[in-house]
C-alpha cells in the first residue's frame, strides 16, 4: 500500500509527517488553492504509482457542526464555487452541462477513518476564495446541508486522483469558524496538534486498507 498525503503548506506537511510517515508514505506540500493542488498532486502521481491519495490540512468549520479543534473526514469533496452566478442564484458547473463538482471517497474507508479517530463525517467544501461573511457561510450551508468544513485544496487533489484512477480521502482539522474573519478566534496551533494526533490514529487504517 503506497500512500500520497497532499497538504497545502509545509507546516501542515510537518504536522502529518510527525505521526504518519514511512517508506510507503509520501507527505508533500503541493500548494495553496485547487489549481496548484491539482497540478502538484498530478505531478506526483505521474512520477510514482500510489494506491491512495489523502488531502490533509486545516480548515474552517461550519458552526456548530464542526467545532474548532475537531477533526473532519470528508464523505464528499465538493467544489462549492465552481459554476456561475445567475439572477436566480448560483449554478454549479454540472447544471451548466459539463464538468463535475463532487468526488466521493470510498464509503468503507470513511467509516473506518471515523471509527479510528472519532472524527465527524460530512462534506468538505473546496473554495477558491475563503468565506469571510456570515451571509456567505449561511448560503454555502443552504446549498450544501451536510457541509462540515471548507478548505482550498481537496477538490483539486481529488480531480488529480480521479484522472489517475486512484481513490481519494480528505481529512481536515478545524482551526477557525467559517464566517466573518476574526483572527483572534483562530486556533491554528490547536488544529495542527489535532491533525498530528488524528493521523497517528489513522495511519494503521490507511496503511492496511485495500479497496475491494
Amino acid at each position: 500500500m503506497r500512500i500520497l498525503v497532499a497538504t497545502a503548506v509545509p507546516v501542515e506537511r510537518d504536522a502529518v509527517a510527525r505521526s504518519f510517515a514511512g517508506p510507503a508514505v509520501d507527505v508533500l506540500a503541493v500548494g495553496v488553492g485547487p489549481a496548484l493542488a491539482a497540478a502538484g498532486t498530478a505531478t506526483a502521481l505521474a512520477r510514482t504509482p500510489y494506491d491512495l491519495v489523502v488531502s490533509a490540512g486545516i480548515a474552517g468549520g461550519f458552526q456548530p457542526y464542526a467545532p474548532v479543534g475537531s477533526l473532519v473526514v470528508a464523505d464528499e469533496i465538493t467544489a462549492a464555487d465552481l459554476g456561475a452566478e445567475t439572477p436566480d442564484g448560483f449554478l454549479p458547473v454540472t447544471e451548466l452541462g459539463f464538468g463535475t463538482v463532487t468526488h466521493r471517497p470510498p464509503e468503507a474507508l470513511v467509516r473506518e477513518a471515523v471509527a479510528a479517530t472519532g472524527a465527524r463525517a460530512g462534506a468538505v467544501l473546496t473554495v477558491s476564495t475563503v468565506t469571510g461573511t456570515a451571509a456567505r457561510a449561511a448560503a454555502l450551508r443552504d446549498r450544501h446541508p451536510t457541509a462540515l468544513a471548507e478548505a482550498m485544496e481537496g477538490f483539486g487533489v481529488a480531480e488529480a486522483a480521479a484522472l489517475h484512477g486512484v481513490p481519494v480521502l480528505e481529512v481536515r482539522a478545524v482551526s477557525n469558524p467559517v464566517g466573518p474573519r476574526d483572527r483572534a478566534a483562530w486556533r491554528i496551533a490547536d488544529a495542527l496538534t489535532a491533525l498530528t494526533e488524528g493521523f497517528g490514529k489513522l495511519a494503521p487504517v490507511l496503511e492496511s486498507w485495500n479497496q475491494a
